[in-house]
């Protein structure tokens, strides 16, 4: 069978818009949070988010958008885009320079595209409202394609001439996750012989604050303990967004190119909890078993993993939950370092997963674990998992990466360093 591997990656993102400088933010710990205030609301409580800088994409027209000087796009690019469509653009730019690509590689019939968001609710609501208020009788002609949930796979593919499988994934925060799980089987069945895997997302109010009726959300103020996986005083989310983008190759291909490789996805998982529209189950049984059959995919035992990327996004619930999982699947053997880096970059929704696995990327190839930023109290429903504190410098045997979404969708990917 095809083995799957990561050929390059970029990222746009709130801890860094550039492989060095999250690497960087990640050894040091260093995280991407600013104080906002949303709708000029000051009694709005949420004011902490996951900023991407260097964008000014505030306005509804591509033409006032500021971005790096370093990407060069055309109208023909950016009319059809949201504002995560722009970031997801800069870092397909940076996966491809990585992998040693170039846009017409991606033509070859078996390059795919799978691609993840909810779409852009700050560009669809601004189109509806412009409807409403002509009475129907005109819109803009690329509103449908700029701001629905399938807007990145829509102009991506065209953007790039993509005549592979081209996709967009549904399920909230494993949304991306599924992407790169199913990108795997695409390879390991030989239908695709390399498949880019997409996330992004925006921090609009409109896509922010819905979270916050929820009560899902951080309304700590403090950007330097805002966000605490693990915590006892958790108290919410913070949430971000960028974009990042993997290059999954087969292995065989990446050879015949002389491309870089930073791990193998060695395998892969999926469960449903069957519990709750929105609440993890209590006792994580459907993460634990995605993490089960991840590990038996990857034909790898609890006691072979050495690091694990939590989902957790620092919900009272949702982590209580995963400590339990993760306490589950590894009490027969194994004790790894945990860490959530969204202590550092904040919870990315749909994109999350390919972030953390492109995060865990650079932890098997630069030889380091990730600390537990901002935890000072751990939960005692964490008693016996091994969180370190500080970053651990010393390369993991293989990685595990959690996710999980609405509905208790879960997913797991496992990472191995290649060649083995």
């Amino acid at each position: 069978m095809p083995r799957a591997v990561i050929t390059g990656i970029g990222f746009i993102t709130s801890i860094g818009n550039s492989r060095t400088d999250v690497l960087r933010s990640l050894r040091e710990l260093r995280h991407g949070f600013k104080t906002v205030e949303f709708l000029g609301n000051p009694r709005i409580p949420v004011r902490v988010v996951g900023a991407v800088e260097g964008f000014e994409t505030d306005s509804t027209n591509w033409r006032d958008w500021r971005y790096p000087e370093r990407y060069r796009f055309g109208p023909e690019a950016l009319r059809s885009v949201s504002p995560h469509g722009l970031y997801a653009l800069c870092a397909c730019e940076q996966a491809l320079e990585d992998a040693r690509l170039g846009a017409g590689d991606l033509a070859d019939g078996e390059t795919g595209l799978f691609c993840a968001s909810a779409g852009s609710p700050f560009l669809f609501y601004h189109y509806l409202r412009q409807q409403e208020e002509a009475r129907g009788e005109r819109g803009s002609p690329m509103g449908m394609v700029s701001s629905i949930a399938g807007t990145l796979n829509f102009n991506l593919a065209a953007h790039y001439h993509i005549r592979g499988a081209v996709c967009g994934f549904v399920s909230a925060c494993a949304s991306s996750s599924h992407a790169l799980g199913y990108a795997i089987d695409e390879i390991r069945l030989g239908r695709q012989r390399r498949v880019l895997v997409v996330g992004a997302e925006e921090t609009h109010a409109e896509t922010v604050l819905p979270f916050a009726a929820m009560r899902a959300l951080s309304v700590n103020p403090d950007p330097g303990s805002a966000s605490r996986p693990f915590d006892r005083r958790r108290d919410g989310f913070v949430s971000s967004g960028g974009a990042a983008v993997m290059v999954v190759e087969e292995a065989g291909l990446a050879a015949e190119r002389g491309a870089p490789v930073y791990a193998e996805l060695a395998g892969w998982g999926q469960a449903g909890d069957g519990h709750n529209v929105a609440l993890s189950h209590p006792e994580g049984s459907g993460l634990a078993q995605a993490m089960r059959r991840a590990l038996r995919d990857a034909a790898t035992p609890p006691d072979g993993i050495d690091y694990v990327n939590a989902h957790a996004t620092s919900t009272p619930v949702g982590d209580r939950s995963e400590a339990a999982a993760l306490k589950a699947v590894f009490c027969a053997g194994g004790r790894p370092a945990i860490s959530s880096t969204k202590a550092l970059t904040g919870h990315a929704l749909s994109m999350a997963g390919v972030l953390e696995a492109a995060i865990c990327a650079l932890a098997v190839r630069d030889g380091f674990v990730p600390g537990c930023a901002h935890l000072v109290e751990p939960d005692p429903a964490c008693d016996g998992l091994r969180l370190p504190l500080e970053t651990v410098e010393a390369r993991p045997r293989a990685v595990l990466n959690n996710s999980s979404g609405f509905g208790g969708s879960n997913v797991c990917h496992v990472l191995k360093p290649f060649p083995a």
